[in-house]
């Protein structure tokens, strides 16, 4: 009686170790696309920030901001990098604290479309009102000694800049505003101050610094 043969293994073919090869180089490169994802989030650059609430037409100087390192990606160009600080840079826009300074948020003197003048409202102001709020300006024309048209809005977007509140008329509280506004609104603010018109100064509603 003969033995039976056992079935002989096939060998292995160039192909079977080709696919082995290729998932290995496929796992080394997975693993070297996390390592890099994971150490560039850890890449942190130096950029500014505002140490105060800095209103649009303000300059900017290195004592308003501060150094801060941030891990920013592919977004760090947005931002004012600590060693691109020029002389003569004014805000373009309110920029607040601690917020980081974006490069589109400042830009050079000559540039300020925006200048500042001081509103006193003859009525108070909301608690709301602080330094970078937009406001209104609304005002009432002088009809005679005693009365006064409706009021209307005479400046639409304004920023506040400083506020100073007087409490010490009784029943009758005011404000003394410092507001940036835009150059082609001074005009217009100036002679309503000059004819004795009435003025308030109230936020915009759902307005944000």
């Amino acid at each position: 009686m003969t033995a039976i043969d056992s079935p002989r293994r096939r060998p292995r073919t160039f192909w079977a170790d080709a696919r082995f090869l290729v998932g290995i180089v496929f796992i080394a490169i997975s693993i070297a696309g996390v390592w890099f994802v994971v150490a560039a989030a850890r890449q942190t650059e130096p950029v500014y920030a505002a140490t105060r609430t800095i209103v649009p037409g303000e300059a900017v100087a290195p004592s308003d901001l501060r150094v801060v390192d941030v891990a920013l990606g592919p977004a760090r160009r947005s931002y004012l990098s600590a060693s691109a600080l020029e002389d003569a840079l004014v805000a373009t826009r309110t920029i607040g604290e601690g917020e980081l300074v974006p490069v589109d948020a400042v830009g050079g003197a000559g540039d300020a479309r925006t200048t500042s003048v001081v509103v006193r409202s003859t009525t108070d102001v909301s608690e709301a009102i602080g330094v970078g709020t937009r406001v209104e300006v609304w005002y009432a024309p002088p009809l005679d000694r005693d009365t006064f048209e409706a009021p209307r809005i005479l400046v639409a977007d304004a920023t506040v800049a400083r506020v100073s509140r007087d409490d010490a008329m009784v029943g009758r509280p005011t404000a003394t505003l410092e507001l940036v506004i835009a150059r082609a609104d001074v005009a217009t603010i100036l002679g309503a101050q000059s004819d004795g018109s009435v003025l308030s100064v109230v936020p915009i509603a759902g307005a944000t610094r």
